[in-house]
C-alpha cells in the first residue's frame, strides 16, 4: 500500500466566523499557495471560497443552478456542468489540482471522472463518504434496509448517491488506473483523524468519510 499521512487542521476559520466543514480544511491544506485549482461539484462555492481566501486561484463547475447562482453571488467563477459530460472538454494540465467534494458517489462513470481530473489536473483531490463503516453494516445487517445517517439522510429512492463507495474500493481503483496515492486522511464520525499508519481495513471499518490527495503514476507522469 501507499504511504498515508494525516495533516494538522489550521487553526483560523473563515472570514465569516462560520466553521468550515473538516474536510474542507483538510483539503485546503493539500492545495498549494497561488495553484490553479477546479472544483467540480462545487455546490454553494463554500470550499472554493476557503481556498481563494487563501490565495488560491480558483474555478467551479456545478450541476445546479441554484448552487451555481449562490457562488457567483459570493463573486466567484463558478459555471453549470456535469462532471460526467463535460470534463472532456478541458485541456491536459489546465489546472494544478483538480477537486471532486464528497461528489465521486453521485457521478455516473466514476472512473472516467478521476481519469480526466487526473489529465485535466496535475494532482486531484477526493473526499467521499466510506459506505464500509461499521455503522452502515451493522443497519444493513439488523435492518436488511439501505443504511442512512446523519450525513447520509436521504432513503434508497430519493438519494443521489448512485455509486456506493468504501475506502478499500477507492484505494483498489486508483491501483487499477495507475493513480498514486500521495496523502490520505480517514475521518471519524466526529470529524478526528483516525491514526495514519493503521491498516486500510481499519479505515475501512471505523472511517466514516476519507480525504485523499492523488497524483498520476510514474508511467503517466512521463507522457
Amino acid at each position: 500500500m501507499n504511504e498515508q499521512a494525516t495533516l494538522p487542521l489550521p487553526a483560523t476559520g473563515p472570514a465569516n466566523g462560520e466553521a468550515p466543514r473538516v474536510d474542507h480544511l483538510l483539503v485546503a491544506e493539500m492545495v498549494e499557495h497561488g495553484s490553479r485549482v477546479l472544483d467540480i461539484g462545487c455546490g454553494d462555492g463554500d470550499l472554493l471560497q476557503l481556498l481563494e481566501s487563501r490565495g488560491v486561484d480558483g474555478r467551479g463547475l456545478e450541476i445546479s443552478r441554484e448552487g451555481v447562482n449562490r457562488s457567483v453571488a459570493k463573486g466567484l467563477a463558478v459555471i453549470q456542468g456535469d462532471a460526467d459530460t463535460d470534463l472532456a472538454s478541458y485541456p491536459d494540465d489546465a489546472f494544478d489540482y483538480v477537486i471532486l467534494s464528497q461528489t465521486l458517489q453521485a457521478t455516473r462513470q466514476p472512473r472516467v471522472v478521476l481519469e480526466h481530473m487526473l489529465r485535466i489536473g496535475r494532482r486531484a483531490i477526493v473526499s467521499f463518504p466510506n459506505f464500509g463503516h461499521w455503522k452502515m453494516r451493522l443497519q444493513l445487517m439488523v435492518k436488511g434496509q439501505m443504511p442512512r445517517t446523519d450525513r447520509l439522510p436521504a432513503t434508497w429512492y430519493d438519494t443521489a448517491n448512485i455509486h456506493f463507495c468504501t475506502i478499500k474500493d477507492f484505494v483498489q481503483l486508483c491501483d487499477e488506473i495507475n493513480v498514486r496515492m500521495e496523502r490520505a486522511v480517514a475521518l471519524d464520525p466526529y470529524g478526528r483523524p483516525l491514526r495514519f499508519n493503521a491498516p486500510w481495513w481499519f479505515w475501512n471499518l471505523f472511517g466514516e468519510q476519507a480525504v485523499f490527495l492523488l497524483a498520476r503514476g510514474e508511467a503517466e507522469a512521463r507522457k
